[in-house]
């Protein structure tokens, strides 16, 4: 092993102040191959024809070729090709020394012959033109270098795209069972991208541009590899708060782009909550006429909405909005009258008020017609209804409400009322054709939930034993407790997020199939447009590997060098993500000005 390359293996990265090691030996072989595998316990790893039984999995690429004066993130010597850092990791890959150019002038990606989405499949055009702008628009941009007229060594001229089913669903909206797997194969003249779905062709697509690499006259590079991917969980979420402070329509679309690039699918839209209502109904226009920061700056227009499905839509990302009830309905009483339950003290009303008020028929006439709309306008086949952290004190103190549990025989079990109400929120959601998701109290409370209910589990303090009851109660269940990314701490906490495990639970097989995937949730109470981004990445991309990637990708020190070369990524991308430690970028983020 070259002295300098040993010293590198033997003084890599440091998290905080403690040393991360490889624990792993280059060697150079004739061969130079490199073969990443997933299997059940271990990853068995060919560095240049050396096999060396690991857990961790580290992408670097023919080393034997010396290192030129590149710095990476955390100050050590790498060549062009350690710039290759695939996150999150592949279930497959094999790849080998030989690397080939590719030249903005010549490569383009096309429609593979037979494949059953077209010319005319606007979905994957426009990600056509996104991922070559990812690949070659930093050169692009600097006007001041030109690109070799002539490369050296052999091209890829081209990446052919197959949709190999006869319903690629170029027009389609994707949904929980939507087909993401692809197989990439990259060589000399054409790389061929096979996929069953665009859904899968959108994945492949990230893969291959995370493959390209810059080397030191800023030509791009790519080695000649094979990929089989695959998702490990279907549901794989961000929850952005847009309530407590209103997020502007681009920084949504700036995280949507971000969300594709860590291979996200779903983006759970906390819209509306005590603190302001910024959706505008065309129902209910005075819901945010009333109940927004701002009724003209601060709401998001059937417009705004609309673009976000669409450009959702085509980074293969679901939209699913949440509007949470009964509590967390503050801003909703503002713009609807007698809505909310009015507060006493004694036999005085106090002029507050409390959750929605269950008692009244006027209520669910109101759910019934707002939650319609909301069925027309998100074509997701879920949406988000809450159901959490319901404070009875404003119900116990209201005399009518105490007459009905009376009458109902609730006695003074106001958590039955809670489900009362939920139960007959669920029936009116029901008649709209839409599946429903529902925080884990709902479940807890005892009410009657369809089959097919999504529980979202969030409470950490008994994480483990309702991932036990949900699943064992049938339903399928997602996963955010572990991940909410609003609570800060100095240092690495990117670490604790990527150690979690979602089936470490007690259960059958069949309970761990029905957990779908998970969430990574970015409330709103100490976030706006300033610092939403660099606080949610790359923090989240720990968590898309561990709902993409196997079980046994768990290296925390091979992810901290692939994490550390993805977050200068999606900085050249143009995604202010902040640093895991100190170091720097080659690329580092402009700004906006």
């Amino acid at each position: 092993m070259p002295s300098n390359l040993a010293a590198i293996a033997s003084d890599v990265f440091h998290w905080q102040s403690e040393p991360l090691a490889l624990h792993s030996f280059l060697h150079c072989s004739a061969d130079r191959s490199v073969d990443w595998t997933v299997h059940n316990t271990t990853a068995s790893v060919f560095i240049m024809g050396a096999l060396v039984k690991t857990g961790i999995f580290v992408l670097i690429v023919s080393v034997c070729q010396g290192y030129q004066d590149i710095w990476d993130y955390d100050g050590h010597k790498l060549k062009d090709t350690d710039y290759v850092s695939l996150w999150p990791l592949p279930q497959k890959v094999q790849s080998s020394a030989a690397a080939f150019k590719l030249s903005s002038i010549n490569f383009q990606i096309v429609h593979a012959k037979g494949s059953s989405a077209g010319s005319s499949c606007s979905l994957l055009q426009t990600a056509f033109r996104r991922y070559f702008d990812y690949i070659f628009g930093y050169v692009k941009k600097q006007s001041f270098k030109k690109e070799p007229k002539k490369a050296f060594g052999e091209e890829v001229a081209e990446l052919q795209v197959l949709i190999t089913s006869s319903d690629s669903e170029c027009d389609g909206y994707p949904d929980l069972k939507s087909d993401e797997s692809y197989e990439l194969s990259v060589d000399q003249p054409s790389a061929i991208l096979k996929a069953p779905k665009v859904w899968g062709a959108l994945r492949g697509l990230e893969t291959f541009s995370q493959l390209v690499y810059e080397d030191e006259y800023g030509s791009r590079n790519i080695n000649k590899t094979e990929v089989s991917d695959f998702p490990r969980f279907a549901h794989r979420g961000i929850l952005l708060d847009t309530s407590r402070h209103y997020v502007p329509l681009k920084v949504i679309l700036a995280n949507l782009e971000a969300m594709a690039m860590n291979k996200f699918n779903v983006f759970h839209w906390h819209i509306v909550d005590d603190q302001s209502f910024p959706y505008m109904s065309r129902t209910f226009p005075d819901l945010s006429q009333q109940g927004a920061y701002h009724p003209y700056t601060h709401v998001y227009t059937p417009s705004d909405v609309k673009m976000v499905i669409e450009f959702a839509r085509m980074r293969g990302i679901r939209v699913i909005p949440e509007f949470d009830t009964p509590g967390h309905t503050q801003s909703w009483g503002k713009g609807q009258k007698d809505l909310l339950t009015p507060c006493y003290s004694g036999s005085t009303p106090t002029g507050s008020y409390g959750p929605v008020n269950p008692i009244l028929n006027s209520t669910y006439d109101f759910m019934a017609s707002f939650f319609k709309e909301i069925s027309a306008v998100f074509p997701d086949a879920y949406v988000h209804l809450g159901g959490d952290e319901v404070d009875f004190t404003c119900w116990k103190s209201n005399p009518d409400i105490t007459k009905f549990m009376q009458a109902q025989g609730f006695g003074t079990d106001y958590s039955k009322l809670e489900s009362y109400y939920i139960q007959r929120l669920l029936d009116i959601v029901s008649t709209t054709n839409k599946g429903y998701m529902i925080w884990q109290e709902v479940f807890d409370n005892g009410v009657k939930l369809k089959g097919d209910t999504v529980v979202e589990v969030w409470m950490s303090n008994r994480l483990t034993h309702e991932l036990q009851q949900v699943t064992g109660a049938g339903y399928p269940t997602i996963l955010s407790a572990p991940w909410y990314l609003d609570w800060i701490s100095y240092g690495q906490d990117w670490v604790n997020y990527y150690k979690v495990e979602p089936l470490s639970f007690r259960g059958t097989e069949e309970q761990k199939k029905l957990v779908i995937g998970g969430e990574a949730c970015l409330w709103g109470e100490y976030v706006d447009a300033t610092n939403l981004t660099p606080r949610l990445w790359p923090r989240a991309s720990a968590v898309s590997e561990r709902l993409w990637s196997d079980k046994n990708v768990k290296d925390v020190n091979d992810a901290y060098i692939r994490l550390g070369q993805h977050r200068c990524r999606m900085i050249e991308r143009g995604i202010p993500a902040e640093p895991l430690f100190t170091g720097y970028c080659r690329h580092e983020y402009k700004g906006n000005l």
